[in-house]
């Protein structure tokens, strides 16, 4: 499971045989979130959740946002 990015020490990873449609795993010591990245436009959306806060969520969706491009170009490269 390749880290493609990291967000206030939480990583996110992306699975090589996992299914579509495109996501990734945000996983932190006490949780783990799946967001579907709605490649190529975006916005990302919560698809997952389990232990983190609203707060916690709204601080991961933003960078996940900042970030579409390289995690939807992560996603083809690690699935093609």
């Amino acid at each position: 499971m390749p880290t493609v990015l990291r967000i206030n020490g939480l990583r996110v990873v992306i699975y090589p045989n996992d299914h579509q449609p495109p996501h990734v795993h945000v996983k932190g010591p006490n949780g783990e979130a799946v967001f579907n990245i709605n490649c190529p436009e975006g916005p990302v959306t919560l698809r997952e959740n389990d232990g983190f806060s609203k707060a916690q969520l709204n601080d991961i969706e933003e960078p996940l946002n900042a970030n579409l491009r390289h995690l939807c170009a992560e996603w083809r490269r690690i699935h093609d």
